[in-house]
């Protein structure tokens, strides 16, 4: 017969092993639920409740977010979850995107042109994810418009105007937007990641910011989503057009600083 110390030892044992399973299945949670929001996006749009659609691809960003984050927190990285979390970005910022936006507004102007708009984006997405998997640890900043981004800006579109479009000069001004947030997924403009961001001893004015933001987001949803995503999504090439203006304002003063020490 076991010794009670022996029975105690191996109650204790037995939790572990369920909170270590909890732990690293924690991850794959969320990320299922990515995978249900974006599948849920896609049959809200064909069934042209187009905000639920869009509000589905928001709570996916979310999810996206917290994943990776719990992931890191919780020391439970693996490659399955790694190419999981791929695959859900695909359908929920890839897929479910360019569905929204087709059957939102796409073929009004000109259907052949509006769905290759919307495929464009879908592969173009895919593509900016090949490459930030094979990129992921290299650099501090995302290379080219990270595809959530890239699905949250058409979601905060059609969160805003919610109707669908009808006139043509709208659904030409949509089918440019989405060939540029495609051109932007691939591009290699930098934009800034939110990965490093923790909270600390000195992170109160990022507590109220965030504070700040949620009130807004829950009383002004349309105006203040739209307003981040675009804001987001053209500070690549504002950073990048901007610091090309800095490096030609300097450089001729550089020249005349080597003329002036040639001289001496």
């Amino acid at each position: 017969m076991k010794s009670q110390a022996q029975l105690f030892g191996s109650m204790m044992t037995h939790p572990r092993r369920h909170l270590g399973r909890t732990v690293f299945i924690l991850p794959s949670l969320f990320t299922v639920s990515n995978i249900f929001c974006g599948y849920y996006a896609i049959i809200s749009a064909m069934h042209e409740h187009y905000d639920f659609a869009a509000q589905a691809i928001g709570i996916a960003i979310i999810l996206d977010m917290l994943d990776g984050r719990i992931a890191r927190l919780t020391n439970s990285e693996t490659g399955f979850g790694l190419q999981l979390d791929s695959l859900a970005d695909v359908i929920s910022f890839g897929i479910a995107p360019s569905v929204l936006a087709f059957c939102w507004g796409l073929t009004v102007l000109n259907y052949q042109l509006g769905w290759i708009a919307a495929f464009t984006f879908t592969i173009c997405g895919a593509m900016r994810l090949a490459r930030f998997n094979v990129q992921a640890g290299l650099f501090k900043h995302f290379v080219g418009l990270p595809i959530p981004a890239g699905g949250g800006a058409v979601a905060a579109v059609v969160h805003f105007w919610v109707e669908p479009v009808t006139s043509p000069l709208a659904s030409g001004l949509l089918v440019a937007g989405i060939f540029l947030l495609a051109f932007l997924m691939i591009s290699t403009f930098r934009y800034s990641s939110l990965k490093n961001l923790t909270l600390g001893r000195k992170s109160h004015f990022t507590i109220l910011i965030i504070a700040l933001l949620v009130a807004l987001i829950y009383n002004y949803s349309d105006w203040t989503l739209l307003i981040i995503a675009l804001t987001y999504a053209a500070s690549g090439p504002v950073a990048k057009f901007y610091s090309m203006a800095r490096h030609r304002r300097r450089s001729p003063e550089a020249l005349r600083v080597q003329e002036a020490g040639k001289g001496n």
